[in-house]
């Protein structure tokens, strides 16, 4: 089977199909009826991904308008092409869960995938962990207990480049408790690094992949910006930026391996665009919920508010797109989250990791639910289906002039 990006699908023994088990009513948000949806789909009847905009819990091809999301997302007249009521009707919703007029893929093509690291004051705390315990969990739990009282306390409340971010960085480094991420946490320059190669992602129902040299690892579940290729922020989508604590604690040099895996990098359901009804102030209060069920039965769940972030989304999008570093094919950045999982799984003191089978629910109100299960990257679909690929399928459908 070949990843729900790819051209053909063909059922291969033991090849899990989850997305059948999801409907439209459990992915979409609260106020699905008024909110301007766009995703991205595997049309059976076009032969193709399609981008789409639902409407109705109907499912509208924009292909004659733009055949990819990244040269819809730059169109100024944007928000009246996906209103226009002459859309083709592609169908319901429900079909593309069930498979049977295709799948819903990831909501973005071409735009660059980029996450902001330890932007809020938790995670901080958990990067510092790993970078002590050198991927080593089983001593997590006692570094966690002696450096939370003194780290934790020292950077609540404390905003990213501050005159307070700086003093408490003297007093740490008068500690010798001052690290590499507290640098980038509290510092002026934030972590932004590449978390997936564009056409990578997998979609709303798709498996996730943990690298097999894993044996502490996390969901992370984060609000993910569209930004349009001269910065404007146009909306807002959900992610699971998957990590491998052990890889990365080894050597911060290993982010890359720790981060950019087959199918490691999950978006959607949909993109919600910002309107007049959802605003950047209105996404900056949304708090992001996490539910991981495990085949053995465990269950976790957690928050991630957004408003606790030590940095504003557009102050980290002008980090990242600005005169000396470009993207003009548009860029979507992970917004980073405070929720580093440490429910014991394996034993006490253990902490979280994933087990393969493991059910994982990313959702909030106004930007509907994400849903994955885990399984290791190399029995993952592999991606086939890049860039090239979808130019060749876009022009043998007529649509190469509309990329």
């Amino acid at each position: 089977m070949r990843r729900a990006n790819g051209a053909d699908l063909m059922p291969e023994e033991n090849d899990v199909t989850p997305q059948t088990a999801l409907t439209a009513a459990e992915i979409l948000p609260t106020d699905a009826d008024t909110a301007l949806l766009l995703g991205r789909v595997w049309s059976d009847a076009q032969g193709g991904p399609c981008p789409v905009v639902l409407r109705g819990g109907r499912v509208l091809d924009l292909s004659a308008i733009a055949a990819t999301m990244s040269g819809l997302l730059e169109r100024a007249d944007l928000a009246q092409l996906v209103t226009r009521p002459d859309l083709p009707d592609l169908g319901p919703l429900d079909r593309f869960l069930d498979g049977s007029a295709g799948r819903l893929l990831a909501p973005i093509d071409l735009q660059s995938v980029k996450a902001a690291g330890v932007t809020f004051a938790g995670s901080m705390l958990e990067r510092v962990i790993e970078e002590q315990a050198r991927g080593d969990s089983a001593r997590a739990a006692d570094l966690r207990a002696r450096l939370a009282p003194v780290i934790g306390d020292s950077l609540r409340g404390v905003a990213a480049g501050s005159q307070k971010a700086a003093e408490v960085k003297a007093l740490l480094q008068e500690m010798n408790l001052w690290s590499q991420y507290l640098e980038v946490g509290i510092g002026p320059d934030a972590e932004i690094f590449t978390k997936a190669q564009p056409m990578a992602s997998v979609g709303c129902g798709d498996l996730v992949g943990i690298h097999p040299i894993s044996d502490w690892n996390n969901p992370e579940p984060e609000v993910v910006l569209v930004v349009r290729s001269d910065g404007t922020i146009l909306g807002a989508t959900l992610g699971n930026d998957v990590n491998l604590r052990d890889v990365e604690g080894r050597s911060a040099l290993l982010l890359g391996k720790a981060k950019d895996n087959n199918a490691s990098c999950a978006l959607g359901p949909f993109i919600r665009l910002l309107d007049d009804r959802f605003t950047l102030a209105d996404l900056e209060q949304e708090t992001v919920s996490l539910h991981v069920t495990g085949q053995d039965g465990f269950d976790m769940t957690g928050e991630s508010p957004l408003h606790a972030i030590s940095r504003k989304p557009a102050d980290l999008v002008a980090q990242l797109l600005n005169r000396s570093h470009q993207y003009p094919d548009g860029v979507v950045l992970f917004l980073g989250t405070m929720f580093a999982p440490v429910k014991d799984r394996r034993g006490v003191g253990l902490g979280f990791t994933h087990e393969t089978g493991d059910r994982v629910e990313i959702a909030s109100p106004r930007l509907g639910r994400l849903v994955n299960w885990v399984e290791r990257t190399d029995r993952c679909p592999e991606w086939t289906f890049g860039t090239t690929a979808l130019v060749r399928n876009l022009v043998a459908r007529g649509l190469g002039d509309r990329i």
